[in-house]
């Protein structure tokens, strides 16, 4: 495996970030997941736009311009021979001192892997996955605003941990409001009387990319959509429920909070998503290859 830090290339063994990096020290930074499907990578223009949007809201300057870091992630998926796989691409504060002023960090440290991901044993998107709503709450936007995808997960790890303790495999969080909001690492929907609901961006959830193309494959079928306000009842009586997320894509939930969902198996609405979704994973996104193919 071959790691890209700063424009040059790595083996694993090799790749390292200083102690004093504030990415580290303080979480002080921005990243994106992304996948490859099939030799192309999937929406890449749109992840690298909210990486820079998250870099911006942070004001933390990437030092290449957004064609460039495509490229970048492009290069590292040839470096590693992907045709399917997962990408992580960050950037950090870069190196300081141990104090936290960003001011004393003069250069962002980039750093992009290509490799694998399993986030769920593969049954679960045969059988469904259990939900548990935790304690933990969601960042309001009054502190660290949720659309910013920082290095900073610990209240998502906090909730995850919960999810754990309780036996389940995915932890469900509410707002301030005690609207639900999202997942650990994934965003959520809900199938009602053949509406298929997801809750709002201000909610308090990540605004996610395969979130968004699930909506936009779903108005595509003709299936009505709504973003809207929901409570624990809403998705306790809903018909289906299913998350998605770059690692997760999309998997059915059958269970939440000990309540079946449906017939507690993956419901009809969920699996034909979830093919239409894998369908268009196959043929959508930029080649990592055009140029050897050319």
């Amino acid at each position: 495996m071959k790691i890209y830090i700063n424009g040059l290339f790595y083996p694993k063994e090799e790749a390292k970030i200083s102690v004093f990096d504030h990415g580290l020290l303080y979480g002080d930074g921005v990243f994106e997941g992304i996948r490859a499907y099939n030799r192309r990578v999937f929406r890449l223009e749109r992840h690298v736009e909210r990486l820079f949007y998250s870099a911006k809201a942070i004001n933390l300057s990437i030092p290449l311009s957004p064609e460039e870091f495509s490229e970048a992630i492009l290069e590292t998926c040839r470096q590693n021979e992907i045709e399917n796989g997962y990408i992580r691409a960050v950037v950090t504060r870069g190196i300081g001192d141990l104090g936290l002023n960003p001011l004393h960090c003069q250069k962002p440290t980039i750093f992009i892997i290509a490799d694998k991901i399993l986030l769920y044993n593969p049954k679960i998107y045969q059988e469904g996955l259990t939900v548990r709503t935790v304690s933990t709450r969601i960042s309001s936007h009054g502190s660290i605003s949720p659309a910013i995808k920082s290095l900073n997960y610990l209240n998502k790890i906090l909730a995850k941990i919960e999810a754990n303790l309780s036996g389940a495999d995915e932890g469900l969080l509410l707002n301030q409001l005690d609207h639900i909001a999202e997942c650990t690492s994934e965003n959520i929907f809900l199938v009602k009387n053949g509406i298929v609901m997801t809750p709002p961006v201000s909610a308090g959830l990540l605004p996610g990319i395969t979130r968004e193309t699930i909506l936009t494959l779903a108005k595509e079928m003709e299936l009505k959509t709504e973003e809207k306000n929901l409570v624990l009842y809403d998705i306790w009586t809903a018909e289906e429920v299913f998350i998605t997320g770059t690692g997760a894509e999309i998997a059915p939930v059958v269970e939440v909070d000990g309540r079946p969902i449906g017939k507690r198996k993956p419901g009809e609405i969920t699996l034909l998503l979830m093919k239409k979704f894998r369908e268009l994973t196959q043929h959508s996104g930029v080649n990592i290859y055009a140029k050897e193919d050319s």
